[in-house]
């Protein structure tokens, strides 16, 4: 503790140290009542074992009721109270009521799910009584609304973004894929379970998707698994082998669905613990093994389908080929024109999307009026049009394309008169219309699907601005005549008024190009539940017109400029010139 120095006020929401923690201190005996709303306010921003110094500003009733962990409310700052009293006529006051006042941003609920809200004015009121104590009487909180009301700084202190894996419903037995489903967990030990946030993130794992995957996932879990009873801490011994024990329900799971049930568990703590966890041991409810997964193991079960990765990047040249920047390692390797009609064919391309497999590719005309679909590793010749597009202006034809994990390609045809979002089953397959039934009168600039193709990220103009939007894939009836539709669409970058450009970045994060209310262009990361870390923010980089990112995300950045050519931003580096012309740059997908 200092000794010499001035006094300054602090204000427990200012941003600093994410490992500053704040104590909880009981109220004083014959405290104001002003003291009791703000120590119970600073109070919630603690590690409180159970919230117990919280809960001595309640009265005994208000105490045993308030669930803290029912509701997280995020504001953008502290919140403002002000003192409105009840009864102020006689010289003795016996109850007094306190507004309190902020712009709230966010809200995470009792599933750990982050949603983030348009700026809105909060309003609550915190009523205050005396109730007798062992002191006499004394001012306590009888009326308070259930959950945690945060600052924006406390919460980012307080909780991180997790993300579990659940296996996307509907695929073949011998391909199952993991998908992302983030969620906020507490930095340390969560107050109420008194677990650490590893066993937190089992305990969340264990008990389901969140309620926007839900219909889109499954889990290899049987319903109802929970830890067995006690357990509160996790934590890989000296052989980086995590051992979880579960209670009863599991203890007749068969072997390949007990494998699929570790790597869940593994890819969820892969980049959460600080001493990496190798092995996942999943124990019956008497403490014997049910199974044992190791790291190596677990890559058929990898989220992205692949543990490789992408070998290159491509873009369009000046002169409408397109070309291949081999060494995704650097993305500094000499550019080389594909194979096939794309390579050095009759019709100049203005947009591209590459198999993840690498194989084939699809390109829009330089009019943007045809989507051509060839293979980039063999010389064959220009395909007819797998979709034309009828609008007038270029600007209101075919989008870029993009390609899921299952091998479908998707595009969006921008006609005013006809706005329609397609997909080619397995690239070639006859083009079928995609509903978006909330899509309102919005329409669809771009699209990009995620690496599990249980998602898909939509720049979607509406009143003369464009803003990102995720959706969830809705697949109904068999593969023969399977109708697709994308729904519940919500926000990934509320705090951005105008988007520009967008690609996925990693498992559950996206790359966006945009600006905030009278801003400038900026390059920033968000979650794709909406969330975004201090750290979200990239360099600047001039004019991007396109951005690239690859689901691994140590593999650089790229974008491609107006003024500069294509670039890119190597982890821990300055962005960089790679290519001085060329346009459309893409990472397979």
């Amino acid at each position: 503790m200092p000794v010499t120095g001035d006094v300054k006020a602090v204000d427990a929401s200012q941003p600093g140290d994410s490992q500053v923690q704040v104590y909880a201190v009981a109220p004083r005996a014959n405290a104001m009542p002003n003291e009791i709303v703000d120590g119970f306010l600073e109070s919630m921003t603690s590690d409180d074992p159970r919230f117990r110094t919280t809960r001595q500003y309640l009265t005994k009733e208000a105490a045993a009721s308030w669930r803290p962990n029912a509701l997280t409310t995020v504001l953008t700052k502290a919140p403002t109270r002000k003192d409105r009293p009840l009864r102020d006529g006689a010289r003795n006051v016996t109850e007094i009521a306190y507004t309190l006042t902020g712009e709230k941003v966010a809200t995470v609920d009792d599933q750990n799910a982050y949603q983030p809200l348009a700026p809105t004015e909060y309003e609550q009121t915190l009523h205050l009584v005396k109730e007798a104590g062992p002191d006499g009487k004394e001012w306590r909180i009888d009326h308070v609304p259930d959950g945690l009301l945060l600052g924006q700084s406390d919460f980012r202190r307080l909780y991180r973004s997790v993300n579990k894996y659940y296996f996307a419903a509907g695929q073949p037995e011998g391909q199952p894929t993991l998908v992302a489903d983030p969620v906020y967990l507490r930095s340390r030990v969560d107050p109420v379970t008194g677990m650490d946030t590893v066993t937190q993130s089992v305990r969340s794992l264990l008990a389901g998707p969140t309620d926007w995957l839900r219909p889109a996932v499954t889990s290899r879990f049987p319903a109802g698994t929970a830890l067995r009873k006690g357990v509160t801490s996790l934590a890989p011994d000296d052989r980086n082998v995590l051992k979880v024990p579960l209670d009863k329900k599991a203890d007749g799971v068969g072997q390949r669905s007990c494998r699929m049930m570790a790597s869940q568990v593994l890819y969820t703590l892969k980049d959460l613990t600080s001493a990496r966890v190798e092995q996942v041991e999943l124990q019956r409810s008497d403490g014997s093994p049910l199974c044992v997964l190791g790291t190596d193991q677990a890559e058929e079960f990898a989220p992205d389908g692949s543990s490789s990765g992408p070998d290159s990047q491509y873009f369009v040249d000046e002169k409408g080929h397109v070309e291949r920047i081999p060494g995704s390692t650097r993305g500094s390797g000499t550019p080389e024109p594909v194979s096939g009609p794309f390579g050095d064919g009759p019709v100049r391309m203005s947009a591209v999307g590459v198999a993840r497999d690498e194989q084939s590719a699809a390109a829009v005309s330089h009019d943007g009026t045809s989507l051509y679909v060839s293979s980039i590793v063999s010389d064959d010749g220009l395909p007819e049009a797998s979709v034309i597009s009828h609008a007038r202006r270029a600007k209101d034809r075919l989008s870029a394309p993009s390609w899921d994990a299952r091998g479908d390609l998707w595009v969006a045809d921008r006609d005013p008169g006809n706005p329609r979002l397609l997909r080619l089953p397995g690239g070639t397959g006859e083009p079928q219309e995609v509903e978006v039934p909330e899509l309102g009168t919005g329409r669809i600039e771009a699209v990009r699907m995620s690496a599990d193709g249980v998602r898909v990220a939509l720049l979607v103009n509406e009143d003369k601005r464009n803003t990102l939007k995720i959706g969830r894939i809705e697949r109904r009836g068999p593969a023969s005549a399977q109708k697709i539709s994308v729904v519940d669409l919500r926000q990934a970058a509320p705090q951005l008024t105008d988007v520009t450009a967008m690609s996925w970045s990693g498992r559950s994060r996206l790359v966006v190009v945009g600006k905030e209310q009278d801003g400038v262009q900026q390059v920033r990361y968000v979650q794709v539940d909406g969330s975004t870390s201090a750290s979200g923010v990239l360099p600047g980089v001039n004019q991007a017109l396109s951005v690239a990112a690859a689901d691994d995300e140590q593999l650089p950045l790229m974008a491609a400029t107006s003024g500069d050519g294509i670039v890119k931003l190597s982890p821990g580096d300055n962005w960089q010139t790679v290519v001085k012309g060329g346009f459309s740059l893409v990472y397979p997908g």
